[in-house]
């Protein structure tokens, strides 16, 4: 299977996941506060099916979609909250059929684009397949603010592969968005996947790294959990460091989450681990 068909399948299967999990709600469970701040269920669903409208018409019509980003504020939070709000708007039906019909959209919208070429985003020109991966990032990070406002679990998947494969890219982008020059020398990431599988990137001699469990490393690369509620272990300075200003998502950095508990572990068991703190967008 071509790399972006995987994506792809990977990507309607977590939509599916979610959907599942936000079908049955009575409408008043829509208003239920999520893990940030001002947002409620509804809203993280609108969010997630505005990102997918955007990204339908810049895989479709580059033109339409470079008049939509030329017309966006210099405040992307602003921008974020703008797209979240307006489908958030709409009752719980609607909401859900507009989402659905973006899901679907955007990955037949994906799998017709060109071999070779690349489809305008936010910052800059990127490939389908790495779209396709950021989308799935989002539902990761925004299912999960929905699963704590309901104490929901969260299947165990290798899809959070393709998360975890954005974290380790997007290192020197957290340094950069702190204004801090990234190391010169990469990092091992060894991460436990949910099978018992070890995803390894970077050069096995380097001198710093970081190791753990695939999923808290998602958590924490999506500011879903702070780092003192995960089982991840840094090997050296910079790597250290980078633990704690990590990001996947484009934007300037976000206040984080609080701390659950102290001792660690990843807390997805239930409300009593609902964490209290910001959404970084």
């Amino acid at each position: 299977m071509a790399l972006l068909d995987e994506i792809l399948a990977d990507l309607a299967a977590e939509g599916d996941d979610l959907d599942r999990l936000v079908a049955g709600l009575e409408p008043d469970q829509w208003r239920l506060a999520t893990p940030a701040p001002g947002w409620t269920i509804a809203h993280q669903i609108g969010h997630l099916a505005s990102a997918d409208q955007l990204a339908v018409l810049a895989a479709t019509d580059a033109a339409a979609f470079l008049e939509v980003r030329a017309g966006l504020t210099q405040d992307f939070d602003a921008n974020v909250d703008a797209g979240a709000a307006e489908f958030a708007a709409d009752p719980p039906d609607r909401l859900l059929t507009r989402w659905r019909d973006g899901r679907s959209g955007l990955r037949a919208a994906l799998a017709a684009v060109p071999a070779g070429e690349r489809v305008p985003w936010i910052v800059a020109p990127i490939a389908p397949a790495t779209l396709a991966s950021t989308r799935l990032m989002e539902l990761f990070a925004h299912g999960q603010d929905v699963r704590d406002a309901l104490g929901a679990g969260r299947p165990d998947t290798g899809r959070i592969a393709h998360v975890a494969r954005l974290g380790v890219r997007t290192r020197d982008f957290a340094f950069a968005a702190h204004g801090e020059t990234p190391p010169a020398a990469e990092f091992r990431i060894e991460l436990t996947a949910p099978d018992g599988e070890v995803w390894a990137w970077g050069p096995e001699d380097a001198a710093q790294g970081v190791t753990g469990p695939a999923l808290d490393f998602c958590l924490l690369v999506t500011q879903r959990r702070h780092r003192d509620d995960l089982r991840l272990v840094a090997r050296g300075p910079d790597a250290d460091h980078w633990l704690s200003i990590a990001q996947v998502y484009a934007g300037p950095p976000g206040p984080g989450r609080a701390p659950l508990h102290a001792g660690g572990g990843t807390g997805l068991g239930g409300d009593q681990d609902r964490p209290p703190a910001g959404d970084p967008g």
